[in-house]
């Protein structure tokens, strides 16, 4: 037997966020120009380098407000499940992004190290700090959502390590103008690659795991496998599959063996949804309910090539 049910009271992203990324991307585009400018004017690589990198934030806010948008998307005959894993492509693709352009914003800032260039500070003082402004301010538009969502808390991440960069900025140039040392502004340049490739990293491992359907890392495999053998009337367990339908929706199939005195297939069902869901906010769960019987001809049919239960026993 098998039952499908794709519950409506799953954690959602707020439904205003689709202005938080509108006003989030024409304030930081405003201060890229402005960036760009001034640090051209003041010949500061450490303020271009930032520019460039927030101007990948405006792109990457685009593609993660894109992604939500087609996860909205209703299902149909030819997409199943939608446009959900838009999300997780999304994040990886800032991701990846980021990490290109911070390589080489590295390799600029050891060439320049070789011939340090004269920077005029104070612009870059005034321009860095309303980026901490600007940064801190998107931030928080999307603090909310961070939690539970992926897609989300890259944009999140990105925007308060920006915070941060633009903060060493002016500390870094208030340095040089008290010590006249011109090497710091490479040399702060490639703290600001260094901060953001940690920041990063985590965000293009999670999300290239999800695209090769990893288990989630919120979900633990084997506690959801003992969760479900405790169910009354539980005998087995087999083919238990978990992964991200989105960066904040997850789905679930399994074969539950039935044991003699188990109660009736839908009360075990009703059970095992209501348990994945509270304890483990999966709500797209596809459970096959089997016999005994059944069950063990699954388990030999997995020792030939034409198995009528296919995956591997769990």
């Amino acid at each position: 037997m098998s039952h499908d049910r794709d519950h409506a009271h799953h954690l959602p992203v707020p439904i205003d966020f689709g202005r938080r990324f509108a006003f989030g991307m024409a304030i930081n585009m405003i201060f890229v120009l402005i960036e760009a400018f001034y640090g051209w004017q003041a010949d500061s690589l450490a303020l271009l380098a930032d520019a460039g990198h927030n101007l990948g934030d405006v792109a990457g806010l685009a593609l993660a407000w894109a992604a939500l948008a087609a996860g909205r998307i209703r299902a149909n005959d030819r997409h199943t499940y939608g446009w959900q894993r838009g999300s997780i492509l999304a994040s990886f693709i800032n991701a990846a992004v980021l990490l290109l352009l911070m390589g080489g914003l590295a390799v600029e800032a050891i060439q320049r190290f070789t011939v340090p260039a004269e920077v005029q500070e104070w612009p870059v003082i005034v321009v860095a700090t309303i980026g901490i402004v600007i940064n801190s301010v998107t931030a928080w538009l999307f603090l909310a959502g961070s939690k539970h969502d992926l897609n989300i808390r890259g944009a999140f991440l990105h925007m308060a390590a920006d915070a941060l960069v633009s903060l060493g900025v002016v500390i870094g140039a208030f340095i040089i103008l008290g010590t006249g040392w011109f090497w710091l502004d490479p040399f702060i340049s490639l703290l600001i690659a260094a901060v953001v490739v940690w920041g990063t990293w985590s965000l293009f491992r999670q999300s290239l795991h999800l695209l090769f359907d990893g288990v989630p890392q919120e979900i633990d495999l084997a506690s959801v496998r003992n969760h479900l053998l405790a169910l009354p009337g539980v005998a087995g367990l087999h083919d238990l599959h978990v992964w991200a339908l989105s960066t904040s929706r997850y789905g679930l199939t399994a074969h539950l063996v039935l044991a003699p005195d188990s109660a009736a297939p839908d009360q075990l069902l009703g059970q095992a949804e209501h348990l994945l869901h509270e304890e483990f906010n999966i709500n797209h769960v596809t459970i096959q309910i089997e016999s005994a019987t059944y069950a063990a001809q699954c388990e030999l049919a997995h020792t030939h090539e034409n198995s009528a239960c296919p995956g591997t026993m769990a």
